[in-house]
């Protein structure tokens, strides 16, 4: 469970600000885990940071004690626990009025709420692993969305401009937007494509490896030494990812450039159809998304 407290600067933080500090920006942390072992573990890890890791507190164990101290609390479990970590004694209580945000695929929004008091403000987010490099290589689709009751089926574009809301809620999304824009692009969805998101993205990266990995055998099927040919993989998806991404071309645009009547790209192409990867890609997206749904629910007997 992560934990951040908002607007509290040090001395020598406000004095290089102007102005009254930004209440949406976490300046103090609480990391809770289950045992001593990863608390020692985090701490050494958080002490080599110097002063950045300062900030962070490890706790074994004392979950209710850091929501008690926290503005902002990070579900981060696995999705059959969150029953048991939110049932705590004096936890639901801890939580009033303050912002939740898990991370757990499959645990709903109605199933979050039904643990927590009503005053609790929920979130559900999903980052993937690329966000280890931030966004840099703008491979990254963070997913969050809220209550339907403050959905507009009217916006489903893909902007960052939610409808208008109330100050306190406006607040929780500026939070939320600084927490996560550090670590790749955010975009606000409905709950219901949640699970699709979860797979397309959050195990997306998987599903790439392997395509890459392919790619790289196929090179050194063919002679490349294997660090070569796992380069020019990797960077030929890259700069094919950024030119969908920044440049605004739809893959298939890339695809008919780069295939010449009778050339190599469109023999490579016709191997691929007669793999049938294209349906292969997307039944496994199709499976990710049904198992997703499954994770966050009561085990079958």
């Amino acid at each position: 469970m992560g934990i951040a407290q908002n607007g509290s600067r040090t001395p020598r933080a406000r004095s290089r600000r102007r102005g009254p500090p930004d209440a949406s920006v976490p300046t103090r942390f609480i990391a809770c885990v289950a045992r001593e072992d990863s608390a020692t573990r985090l701490r050494a890890t958080f002490g080599a940071l110097g002063p950045l890791g300062a900030a962070v507190e490890v706790h074994a164990s004392e979950n209710l004690a850091a929501v008690q101290k926290a503005d902002v609390v990070l579900l981060c479990c696995k999705p059959q626990l969150a029953h048991t970590i939110l049932g705590e004694p004096g936890l639901k209580e801890a939580l009033d009025g303050k912002l939740l945000i898990s991370i757990l695929a499959g645990v709903t929004m109605a199933q979050m709420n039904a643990w927590v008091l009503p005053t609790t403000k929920v979130i559900r987010a999903m980052p993937n692993t690329p966000c280890k490099v931030r966004a840099r290589i703008l491979r990254f689709l963070l997913r969050l969305t809220t209550p339907t009751r403050h959905s507009d089926p009217r916006r489903h574009d893909r902007r960052l401009h939610p409808p208008p809301l109330s100050p306190s809620t406006e607040l929780d999304r500026a939070i939320i937007l600084k927490i996560f824009s550090s670590i790749g692009r955010c975009r606000f969805l409905d709950e219901k494509h949640f699970d699709a998101c979860t797979a397309l993205s959050g195990s997306g990266p998987a599903f790439a490896c392997i395509f890459l990995e392919a790619m790289a055998d196929g090179g050194v099927m063919m002679g490349l030494p294997r660090a070569e040919a796992l380069e020019l993989a990797a960077q030929t998806l890259q700069g094919t990812a950024r030119m969908v991404l920044q440049g605004g071309a739809h893959p298939a645009q890339i695809k008919d450039a780069v295939t010449t009547p009778g050339g190599c790209t469109i023999a490579g192409l016709l191997a691929m159809e007669d793999g049938r990867l294209r349906s292969t890609i997307a039944r496994a997206i199709q499976v990710a998304t049904e198992r997703a749904s499954e994770l966050g629910q009561p085990a079958k007997k």
